[in-house]
């Protein structure tokens, strides 16, 4: 059963007040959060309307929280399943159409059989009849040319775009730190 506390993330910016990540969201559960803000670990930018109460004292669940120190992202992203989906944008590279990370699998260009290597240079998202239809062949062999040459992304070009994707869960509080580029109304 949930409870209002379960429906509470807390989002979690850098000190820079950017998120860690979009994709997945950077969000804590609300006791992560807590603890972190009683250790002291982070700044409080919004809270919720709710209180947590201890024998002592009471506190806000707090929605918006920055680190106080800042964690510099990877200058590189590490090769793996999902950052291969992200970097592909959800989109099988064979026939273009976009899917659940689930219903994706990773596929070799060049197949491992005819020496293709395991990196980011050789390996794309692609649908599953896809994979199933190119089999051990290259795409020319295939006849199914790639959408785009696979490389290696930049951390920036993941983060970017992740922001593609939206959460399941946003609270308003949020808005301001996730959107920070968008066109403002007048």
């Amino acid at each position: 059963m949930l409870t209002a506390f379960d429906n509470s993330p807390a989002l979690v910016l850098n000190a820079d007040f950017r998120p860690l990540s979009y994709f997945p969201l950077s969000v804590w559960n609300w006791q992560d959060a807590i603890k972190a803000v009683v250790a002291e670990r982070v700044n409080v930018i919004s809270e919720y309307e709710i209180e947590v109460h201890s024998p002592t004292c009471s506190l806000r669940l707090p929605s918006v929280i920055s680190l106080k120190e800042y964690i510099a992202p990877a200058r590189r992203p590490a090769f793996t399943r999902f950052n291969v989906f992200l970097r592909d944008r959800l989109v099988c590279q064979y026939c273009g159409d976009a899917f659940p990370a689930h219903d994706l699998t990773f596929d070799h260009v060049v197949p491992r059989s005819q020496g293709g290597v395991t990196s980011w240079e050789n390996v794309v998202a692609a649908c599953g009849p896809c994979n199933l239809a190119k089999g051990g062949r290259t795409p020319r062999q295939a006849h199914m040319p790639l959408h785009r040459e696979p490389m290696e992304p930049s951390t920036w070009e993941l983060q970017e775009n992740g922001r593609a994707f939206p959460p399941n869960f946003l609270h308003e509080s949020w808005r301001d730190y996730l959107y920070w580029d968008t066109e403002l109304e007048t």
